[in-house]
């Protein structure tokens, strides 16, 4: 999801020479007999051309990402050379402000200056170091900065020049978001407390409070606040920040460890006694083990070392978020405002579900099914706590960003994964009233705020420029893809009340997923916006159509996962339909040049999504476009189309050409280079395309993969022997270009083989996803 224009694809060039230097796994490290995975990620790459990743510490779904902020309105920008601070709070990929609080940054002298962009420290690349778990810089102001985490505090360490004027400066009053109340207050010689008000994201959300203390491993020697630009001396309270004092003329090294917590002052006490406590080296080794872990859920051999690279990084990328969200003591902020207990799960915030229920959510199925049923419970929580399904949730507040009904087809995916057992009434419950309603005006939550009409009219129409009554995006003015994507929400969730029983709910859903014929213009053979009046409106040239969000007609026509034979049919049949898609893929000039077109051809910019005929593989309605070929006879180019994209993802900084959103493009990279796909979000369909790597190994919970564990192999694969000539199940022919959840389940290996030619492999009638009705 992204909301700004800043830089181009040029940015590639120049930030390749110096990516290496940054990089934390070396050619060397990756050749060592026994080398760690962790030596195989780079947290630089995405952090140029709008990937707005960060390069900071973190451990797996932690509720602290502890980053250097440059000045980039995310955070972290790999073309600037100043950092305003170490702060506790990033979001992978998002592409507007929100987290960035209490920025913290050494430095040496008297303490003037109370603006982070005015004290900034310079850097160079070259005096950078990442690892999963740790960052570490080398300032210009001569001071050594390294950030470690655990998963509620941030522990860092700075090492100064001998001088007695050693300064750790704490900022409560700025932050990547709009901060609109802040306190801090010293408690004693060694810790630090504040709270800090924020709101903002893309839009001026309801407000959030976040509170922390931060406890040193010595005494300093003096210290003070500031208000604005006001500092004073020996104060212990102030609105704006606080500087620490320490002499470092014998011992150079201070140490401190940040606890962040959502509740309350005493819930980041409780988390500090919790998880503080350790020295640096101890809670840095921990965290590095708790990656190495992580991703040995998946090995892989074959493929180049670049691509091993590039994929172990998407992995530690897609296993960032979502973010725990309760205190140690199990006490956690609702939407409500309220205080609540987890009893007995982990809560999780920070919701990109109109990214993640693409990819994400079902990559986390998969590899952390324990986490991502504890992820469907809390948003269950959400809604029977604030009266609403979340849409885009930071925190705990709504932000209403994006459009459509994506909690829909994130819920019944972990229904169809078997995540839901014993919550599966109440999960239905909040997604009927979701489906069927529309929030009331005292609730923070928009919802399907297009539903009058589109159950009215069965469409939602397109109205230029209309502005909700509540902070966020209006489906109103984006009626065409909100159309598409309640359809896509309708028929997935008739899937789940056929199971559950609710037949009459389940026919009644499955008719309003065939709404998205309401928006096909014959004329044109393009879905469209349509009016209030009930007229097709907007361009007619598909390229340049209105009512679509961050896309055109040419983007969204493919997202029709429940019903890719009616899409077939109203296009006039395969033949045309293929011929459409060819020309979407620019496919003859991708078999002379993947990586050409991919660059040229496809993307000319991180947020170039609209006024375009052409496949955009960065942005989310496009992610399942590729994977259309395996409903229209012709699986072969879902291969050819899949490995000209990977070739967009690099282990360079600027390895993304566009944001990640929370994992979505990395889990989109890591699913199609393994070759299974959530062709049908919302629904337990896997969809195949031939991997890049010989092998692939994946550890799977024996809790819901009783084998506990599936082998992918394709000996021999590689960028000429592309194609899958025969794909065996635990030795016996498959001929579909799918499996089933349940098949999945039950298998514990897949071999493909390969050839430098297409075959024919999948291209029955037969062979084809189903369709939901």
């Amino acid at each position: 999801m992204r909301r700004t224009r800043r830089l181009g694809l040029c940015v590639a060039g120049a930030v390749a020479a110096s990516a290496l230097t940054a990089a934390p796994a070396t050619r060397a490290a990756e050749t060592r007999a026994a080398a760690r995975l962790t030596d195989l990620v780079n947290p630089f790459i995405g952090t140029a051309n709008e990937g707005n990743t960060f390069p900071g510490a973190a451990v797996p779904f932690g509720m602290v990402q502890f980053s250097p902020d440059t000045g980039h309105n995310t955070g972290y920008d790999y073309a600037h050379r100043r950092i305003r601070g170490f702060s506790l709070v990033h979001l992978s990929g998002v592409g507007c402000r929100i987290g960035g609080d209490l920025p913290v940054l050494p430095t040496t002298g008297d303490v003037t200056a109370t603006d982070n962009a005015k004290y900034a420290a310079g850097f160079r690349h070259e005096d950078e170091r990442a690892s999963p778990g740790y960052y570490r810089v080398a300032l210009d102001s001569g001071i050594e900065a390294e950030l470690t985490a655990t998963a509620r505090t941030g522990v860092q360490r700075y090492t100064f020049p001998a001088t007695g004027k050693a300064n750790v400066l704490l900022d409560a009053g700025q932050a990547l978001h709009r901060t609109v109340g802040s306190g801090v207050e010293i408690l004693d010689d060694r810790t630090v407390r504040t709270e800090i008000t924020g709101r903002g994201f893309c839009a001026d959300t309801l407000p959030y409070t976040v509170y922390t203390i931060t406890r040193f491993d010595r005494p300093f020697t003096a210290y003070g606040t500031w208000d604005g630009a006001t500092v004073t001396p020996g104060a212990r309270t102030g609105h704006g920040g606080a500087y620490l004092r320490f002499d470092t003329t014998a011992d150079r090294t201070v140490e401190a460890t940040t606890a962040l917590s959502y509740v309350d002052a005493a819930g980041a006490a409780g988390n500090l006694r919790a998880e503080g406590g350790r020295a640096f080296d101890a809670v840095r080794r921990a965290a590095g083990r708790s990656w190495e872990e992580r991703l040995g859920d998946v090995r892989v051999s074959g493929g180049d070392a670049a691509r091993r690279r590039t994929f172990y990084s998407s992995l530690y990328r897609a296993f960032l978020a979502p973010n725990v969200g309760n205190d140690a003591d199990g006490r956690y902020t609702g939407w409500d405002r309220r205080v609540h207990r987890t009893g007995g799960i982990t809560y999780y915030q920070n919701w990109s579900l109109w990214d993640t229920y693409r990819t994400q959510a079902r990559f986390l199925a998969l590899l952390a099914p324990r986490e991502a049923r504890d992820m469907a419970v809390s948003v269950i929580r959400v809604a029977e706590e604030s009266g609403w399904l979340p849409k885009w949730g930071y925190g705990t507040v709504e932000t209403n960003v994006m459009t459509g009904d994506p909690v829909t087809p994130f819920l019944t995916d972990a229904f169809q994964q078997g995540l839901l057992k014993g919550y599966e009434e109440r999960a239905y419950r909040a997604l009927r009233r979701n489906a069927d309603s529309v929030p009331p005006a005292d609730a923070p939550a928009l919802g399907r705020n297009g539903n009058p009409d589109y159950l009215a009219r069965g469409y939602v129409p397109y109205i230029k420029g209309h502005r909700p009554p509540k902070a966020g995006h209006s489906d109103y003015a984006f009626g065409a893809s909100a159309t598409l994507e309640y359809a896509l929400s309708d028929a997935v969730l008739a899937q789940m009340a056929r199971a559950l029983g609710h037949r009459a709910d389940a026919g009644r859903y499955a008719a309003r997923s065939r709404s998205y014929r309401n928006l096909f213009d014959p004329a044109t053979r393009f879905f469209r916006a349509r009016d209030t009046g009930g007229a097709f409106t907007g361009p007619a040239d598909p390229a340049h159509s209105t009512g679509f969000h961050e896309g055109t007609a040419w983007h969204y026509q493919w997202l029709v996962p429940q019903d890719l034979p009616g899409v077939v049919g109203l296009l006039g049949g395969e033949r045309p339909t293929n011929d459409r898609l060819d020309a979407f893929f620019a496919y003859d000039r991708l078999l002379a040049d993947p990586a050409r077109t991919a660059r040229e051809n496809w993307v000319s910019g991180p947020y170039d999504f609209y006024d375009t005929d052409r496949y955009n593989p960065l942005n989310e309605p496009d992610l399942l476009a590729p994977y259309t070929y395996l409903s229209t006879g012709q699986p072969w180019k879902t291969t050819d189309v899949v490995h000209a994209a990977l070739t967009l993802f690099t282990d360079e900084p600027a390895g993304l050409t566009g944001n990640d959103d929370l994992g979505t493009m990395s889990a989109w990279d890591v699913l199609s280079s393994i070759g299974l796909y959530p062709v049908q979000p919302g629904y337990g369909t896997w969809g195949l395309s031939t991997p890049v790597f010989d092998r692939v190994d994946l550890r799977l919970d024996p809790r819901y993969h009783p084998r506990g564990a599936l082998t992918v192999l394709a000996p021999g694969t590689s960028r000429e022997a592309r194609y899958t000539r025969t794909v065996r199940a635990d030795g016996v022919t498959h001929d579909r270009t799918y499996l089933t959840t349940g098949e999945l389940r039950r298998l514990r290996t897949l071999r493909y083989t390969v050839g430098a030619q297409p075959s024919a492999w999948g291209t029955s009638a037969q062979a084809a996803p189903p369709v939901l009705r």
